[in-house]
């Protein structure tokens, strides 16, 4: 039974951060991924003998293996990487990170424990069906980790990792796609750990030539290692500072490509130190000495071909910023090199907090650009952890509204050259100077707080609803005077008024029509899930259609139904997917019992447990949920537990109502009293003595009752339980009896479609209660009039001074 992906990118990270110690993150990575590329290319040369790796004897993961317990596991570690290092020309790549070092790994028996440790979390790790395409777990692995150490190791050592979401972004705007060829070009000038350049080679299906350069010695080496568990062994990475001397030239030239990629560091004050040949790079200007923003913007520029395109993630000050650098970008403008302009959320990068943009270049057809699109796309993100995010739908709207170049209000704009050039904007870029993406100011109406009425402007302003429900502006307001209008309904009826409109039923309806639509239309693709799917391609096809049927739905935004799915996609259905294609329908639907394994520090919440105490059994039934069975097999069992559950709660209640009405000074069970509490053992005791006692008849009704009552609860609680217990074992057998076509539509229909239009249907009711909080605020705020508060105040001042004059107070 496989693992899901979640839960094995999760359990990875926490056994390997809990052996982590005292080290740096930064300098801990090295140790993992080195440990998870050897583990790799071991598994990778048992299932495919055409293998570009060679794993000779006595340097695969296997001999780590062997090592476990060794006393000399650090020295011998060593040298089984230094064989395979050796055997690949992978020397200073795959053998830096020092596996005999006892300041990071400890001493004897510490240094012992921890390494036998480590290998012993990959051992289990199969990678042999991982690959480059369709659904990489591999590459996936290494980018989790890769993730995470950024995470972990703050803002002055995370730059070697740029955030996949963001790579996407950069990919896809560059021009890269379908009809890339193999042989054409992509440079990364600062390729740290090759993670950008990998998700740009995601984008061409039929391959594309990958070369990069890295300063950072361990970063390159990572780079290096990560091209190849990516399937791009050939890949071109080379070692060295970029801009004091670059390693990718022809002759005196600098080498050119048909496409650039960079996040490069920002705002860097040593770029020049050691810099003697400029390659013709600074002819528009020379970048100022303590910024070398503008540095890498040029040598990228000098790096395309003619009609080369590059994409470059850059702070906002090389947007704005004078002198030097403003007549390096007014050169650039002049000469139409700048395509365009997106803005970026705060806080999404590991390396600075500060917001970046993305610049586009294109030498294509420059001298003929007459604008530069420019997107605002700042506030479209989630909170991650300390960082920010780009969601699926933000991602998809940027690239969609750059790449077609669409206007939409307060978000995109195609700014003309002639206004950019301008004496008041004079080549600044900066993009609020061109967008207005604030969100309009609610204005307070003095004539409507004087005089009352709601202004008609606010009304009007909410067109998208009156357009979508076309009746229901006068069912939920009428006239007071020109220009203003009044509650047709009480402030607390507005919610029920539109719910039971008949055009937001249809509304609402004709949504849910849509996705039902959607779903059936894909249902086959879906059924047809099988070992060679691939998993970005089944998603990108999905939802891109699902964004289509719902652009021109009103009052919608396709981009939040979009997000609705990919949002499910990347919580549930791709490791539902991932179970299907790796072990079938049949199997990945089976109960099997829950993990509890110490070493990869994975302890499972069960699903289902069948029995009590010592004997109870834990079963997790990772692609279809118990209660999806019990809704369709068992849901007369349901409710029959339902009923039995709705008794015992009521017994319960009835227990503490008597205990609470008698149980206080001088009430009839004062006597039992405990702390407040009166237990069943309690009450029965006193009941003893009470009789002994001749105590009062009433006190010792009440003992009976309350023991009753006890009684009728405890009858209850066991059929309940009893009940519980038949139903869970009922179906748990039922997972042991389903057959194909039944696991299919319980996956297909009950679970993936049944929530994508619940999450759907979520978002008709969110812009149903925007709707709704916007006019009771309006209603609210012009409910009274000034002249109304006056004469209210004028009442309560005159009270005052009545009751002040009763009391003899003038």
């Amino acid at each position: 039974m496989a693992l899901k992906k979640s839960d094995l990118y999760s359990s990875l990270w926490r056994s390997c951060d809990e052996l982590r110690g005292g080290m740096d993150a930064s300098q801990y990575k090295d140790y993992i991924l080195t440990l998870l590329f050897v583990k790799y290319v071991t598994d990778k040369a048992k299932s495919d003998r055409t293998s570009l790796i060679d794993v000779p004897v006595g340097g695969s993961f296997d001999d780590m293996v062997a090592l476990k317990g060794d006393k000399e596991i650090g020295d011998r570690i060593n040298k089984i990487i230094g064989k395979l290092a050796e055997a690949n020309g992978l020397e200073k790549v795959i053998d830096l990170a020092d596996f005999n070092d006892e300041e990071k790994l400890g001493k004897g028996k510490e240094m012992q424990d921890r390494l036998s440790k480590l290998v012993t979390i990959f051992t289990d790790l199969d990678f042999r069906g991982s690959r480059a395409e369709g659904d990489d777990l591999l590459g996936d692995a290494y980018e989790y980790l890769m993730r995470h150490f950024a995470t972990e190791s703050g803002k002055s050592k995370g730059q070697f990792y740029t955030p996949a979401e963001v790579s996407r972004v950069l990919a896809k705007v560059v021009g890269i796609g379908p009809g890339t060829r193999q042989d054409h070009t992509v440079y990364d000038p600062t390729c740290g750990s090759g993670s950008l350049l990998l998700k740009v080679a995601d984008e061409a299906p039929r391959g594309i030539t990958i070369y990069g350069q890295e300063k950072d010695n361990a970063t390159w080496a990572l780079a290096r290692m990560n091209m190849i568990l990516h399937g791009n062994e050939d890949a071109d990475i080379r070692k060295g500072d970029t801009i004091t001397s670059p390693q990718l030239i022809t002759g005196s030239q600098l080498r050119t490509f048909d496409f650039a990629v960079a996040n490069p560091p920002f705002s860097i004050k040593s770029w020049s130190n050691g810099l003697e040949n400029e390659y013709g790079r600074f002819e528009f200007g020379r970048p100022p000495e303590k910024n070398g923003d503008y540095a890498f913007l040029l040598h990228i520029l000098k790096s395309l071909k003619s009609n080369g395109k590059a994409a470059v993630i850059l702070p906002h000050g090389v947007l704005f910023r004078g002198n030097a650098e403003a007549s390096i970008r007014r050169e650039l403008l002049r000469r139409g090199y700048i395509k365009g302009i997106i803005g970026l959320p705060a806080n999404l990068f590991y390396g600075t907090g500060i917001p970046a943009c993305i610049v586009v270049l294109d030498k294509d057809n420059a001298q003929a650009r007459t604008g530069v699109f420019m997107i605002d796309a700042s506030k479209g993100f989630i909170k991650d952890g300390n960082k920010n995010r780009l969601r699926s739908q933000d991602i998809h709207k940027i690239v969609d509204v750059f790449n077609r170049q669409v206007e939409i209000e307060r978000y995109s704009r195609m700014v003309p050259l002639h206004e950019i050039a301008d004496p008041k904007n004079d080549y600044s870029l900066n993009i609020p100077r061109y967008i207005d993406s604030s969100e309009p100011e609610d204005i307070q109406d003095l004539h409507a707080h004087l005089h009352g009425g709601i202004p008609d402007r606010d009304l009007d302003a909410l067109s998208g609803y009156w357009d979508a429900f076309p009746s229901l502006r006068t069912t939920l307001f009428k006239p007071n005077r020109p220009g203003y209008s009044n509650l047709a309904v009480g402030v607390t009826e507005v919610q029920q008024t539109i719910l039971d409109s008949d055009e937001f039923q249809k509304f609402a309806t004709e949504v849910l029509g849509q996705v039902d639509d959607w779903f059936i239309a894909h249902r086959p693709i879906l059924q047809a899930i099988d070992a060679n799917t691939v998993p970005k391609d089944l998603v990108t096809t999905i939802s891109d259609d699902l964004l289509v049927r719902f652009k021109d739905t009103p009052l919608l935004d396709e981009y939040d139904v979009y997000e609705q799915l990919m949002t499910y996609w990347h919580g549930v259905m791709h490791d539902d997917v991932f179970l299907i294609m790796n072990e079938g329908w049949l199997d990945a639907a089976k109960a099997r019992k829950t993990i509890e394994d110490k070493e990869r520090k994975l302890t499972e919440t069960p699903d289902l447990i069948v029995g009590s105490g010592r004997s109870a059994t834990k079963y997790k039934m990772d692609l279809i949920p118990p209660a999806l069975v019990v809704a369709r097999y068992f849901a007369d069992e349901q409710t029959e537990v339902d009923t039995l559950n709705a008794a015992a709660e009521e017994a319960s209640r009835a227990v503490e109502e008597y205990i609470e009405e008698h149980a206080v000074e001088d009430g009839l069970l004062a006597e039992a009293m405990d702390d407040g509490k009166v237990s069943k053992a309690i009450a029965s005791t006193r009941l003893k003595v009470a009789r002994h006692e001749g105590a009062d008849p009433e006190e010792i009704k009440a003992l009976q009752h309350l023991i009753k009552l006890y009684n009728d609860e405890a009858v209850a609680k066991k059929a309940t339980k009893e009940a519980q217990a038949a139903l869970d074992l009922a179906t748990l057998k039922k997972y042991g009896d389903l057959a194909e076509p039944e696991i299919e539509q319980l996956v297909l229909d009950d679970k993936w479609h049944a929530t994508i239009a619940g999450r759907v249907g979520g978002e008709v009711t969110s812009l149903t209660l925007a709707l709704v909080g916007r006019i009771q605020q309006l209603g609210e705020r012009y409910a009274e009039t000034v002249g109304e508060i006056e004469s209210e105040l004028a009442k309560l001042q005159s009270r005052v001074a009545s009751h002040l004059a009763d009391m003899g107070v003038k």
